[in-house]
This record gives structure tokens, sequence and C-alpha cells, in this order.
């Protein structure tokens, strides 16, 4: 079946760890899937099959997704994993170097109001410089906001820790270290030997 195309403008201020890159916002975003419906009068369009949203840097995947846009204009995403697969997302963030950040679970919720990305069931998220991993979190949920850089896990679907759910988990890599100057041969002060 020939993939249909959805060319889709709308301002998603989308998030990052450190800042999504700002360019981002200022970009159409691109949309294809194997089907889509679109009702204006709702402002909802649903996407089923093999679903890519690409937003300058911004890259997300899923076996469906259902976009709905409040009066304001503000748009709020869901994408789903088809059955045994996880929805993904990777965006490049602002800062100097290559920075980029991941993120993979059953079902990711975006909200570009307040610039909150929800990740639900099966939650992992990684930050990268280049390819080298510098923080992994894993979860059953994990909440991310881009404008405060803050995060939050928890082990329970329902976004909230229940004294019988699982444990989160959380790897930090050591930073690393600028090469020490090398210490130049001290001088004698003049006159003296």
């Amino acid at each position: 079946m020939k993939k249909i195309l959805l060319l889709t403008v709308f301002s998603l201020a989308i998030m990052g760890v450190a800042h999504a890159e700002k360019a981002d916002s200022e970009k159409e975003a691109v949309i294809t899937a194997r089907s889509g419906h679109v009702d204006d009068v709702k402002q909802v369009r649903t996407l089923t099959g093999d679903v890519v949203l690409v937003k300058g840097t911004l890259t997300m995947k899923a076996g469906r997704a259902l976009i709905t846009e409040d009066p304001q204009g503000y748009q709020f995403i869901t994408f789903w994993a088809d059955p045994g697969k996880l929805a993904t997302f990777r965006q490049k963030r602002d800062g100097a170097g290559d920075l980029w950040v991941e993120g993979e679970a059953e079902r990711v919720e975006y909200d570009n109001k307040t610039e909150v990305v929800k990740l639900f069931s099966r939650a992992k998220l990684t930050r990268l410089e280049g390819t080298k991993v510098t923080d992994v979190a894993n979860g059953a949920f994990i909440s991310y906001d881009s404008r405060k850089e803050v995060f939050a896990m928890e082990n329970s679907n329902s976004g909230t820790s229940t004294p019988d759910g699982g444990s989160v988990r959380m790897v930090i890599q050591p930073k690393t270290k600028a090469p020490a100057a090398e210490k130049a041969p001290a001088t004698p002060a003049p006159g003296k030997k």
C-alpha cells in the first residue's frame, strides 16, 4: 500500500533535555503514514501504519498517532507502538557539541503548550553526546519537562509510584575530564640561580 504523505504545518515547541533545538519550533512538521484521517471541525488528525513525524531535528516514530489541537492552536500528540514494539523519538539539544536526547515507550504523549513529554510502559530516556551515552533512565513511566530541564520516573504506568510497583533505574556516566595542562618548568626569578 502506498504511503500517504500528510504535510501539516503547526507550531510544536518540541521537547529536549537541554532545551530542544530552538530552530525546530520554526520548522514545518512532515508526517508520513500508511493512512490518515483529518477532521478540521474537531481539530483531530488520526494516522495509522508506520507513522513518522519529522520537524527539524526531531523524529518521532510509532505504529499509530492521534494529534488534537486546542482553540489556541496548541497540539497534543499521542503515539502508540505496534504490539511488541516501542514508539520512539530523537531530537538534537541546544548547547555546545553534538547533544541529543532519545526516548522510547509503548505510548509517548507530547503537549506542545507545556513542552512536556510523557513515556508510558517500558519507558527509557537516553541523553547522548554524539554517539556516547551520558545518562539513561528506565521506568514504567517517565515525564520530561524541557522548559525546566526536569524529569521524573515512576514505578507504575499510571504516572505515580505505588508501594507494590517495581523500581526505576538511572545510570549516569562519569563526566569526561579535560586533560590537565602540562606544567611548564618553573623559571627562576631574575638575578637568582
